[in-house]
């Protein structure tokens, strides 16, 4: 029992790893002493960001391009290249768009589902090699998607295609269960409520205040709320839940 949630050892990658709730989960992996990667877009931001949690553990960056299929199968072959299996995914990386329904732009929709779909499908089916090499009954291999509260109660803002992506990945994630449980491998999905990141940094300026009167605990999350989730779903103590959305957000998608 004292080792219910250790996730030693374990090999994980988190895409969107260099900011906001993907870095709050690789640091917490990082620090719980798994052998971390991160990928972002931006290589100059993830090599800074590994390198700080370097000095904790094991981080590695692996910049690339999710919201392309080049990038999607650069980051699969560069991990397989590297590990022989990987224990824990984290689809993370993701994209918001806010325009009035009247002017909603098509290339905006298609960034969004893109990025927020698409890559957590495609990068997935391209790391199964590497999934199924670290599965087995007695410690399942683990997919952990980020999906969000407005995937499950539609949000006061016009992000119609994010709200409709995040739902798109709460049942891609249970499909996703469905069909891989019988290799030993988890999907589940953490859906976050309002969280310190760069795509809540605006509105928390605007209007923060408000936002945690609405919040049932008063706040905002904080990384080890976020961490806390990630390190369940990777460990021991849930290898026998999958197909779950788990939210994470103080009972915000409640009220």
């Amino acid at each position: 029992m004292r080792s219910l949630f250790s996730i030693e050892g374990k090999v994980a990658l988190v895409t969107g790893g260099s900011r906001g709730i993907g870095e709050m989960i690789a640091r917490g992996y990082v620090e719980n002493g798994a052998r971390v990667y991160i990928s972002s877009r931006k290589a100059e931001m993830c090599e800074r960001i590994a390198a700080e949690l370097s000095e904790a553990g094991h981080c590695v960056a692996l910049p690339f391009d999710l919201s392309t299929m080049s990038g999607v199968e650069g980051l699969a072959a560069e991990l397989q290249a590297r590990e022989p299996r990987l224990d824990i995914l984290v689809n993370n990386a993701g994209a918001t768009w806010g325009a009035p329904i009247e002017a909603f732009p098509e290339a905006g929709w298609d960034k969004v589902l893109d990025l927020n779909v698409k890559s957590v499908f495609y990068l997935t089916a391209r790391l199964l090699p590497a999934l199924r090499a670290a599965a087995s009954p007695q410690s399942p291999a683990r997919v952990i998607n980020i999906a969000s509260v407005n995937g499950i109660e539609p949000p006061d803002l016009e992000t119609y295609a994010y709200s409709a992506s995040k739902a798109g990945c709460i049942m891609l994630t249970r499909h996703l269960a469905k069909r891989l449980a019988r290799e030993n491998i988890l999907v589940n999905a953490i859906a976050p409520g309002p969280f310190p990141s760069q795509m809540m940094a605006a509105r928390l300026a605007e209007e923060g205040d408000a936002i945690r009167a609405r919040n049932p605990l008063g706040r905002t999350g904080e990384p080890e709320d976020m961490a806390g989730v990630a390190i369940f779903l990777a460990s021991r103590a849930s290898a026998y839940t999958t197909g779950a959305v788990i939210p994470c957000d103080g009972g915000s998608a409640e009220v």
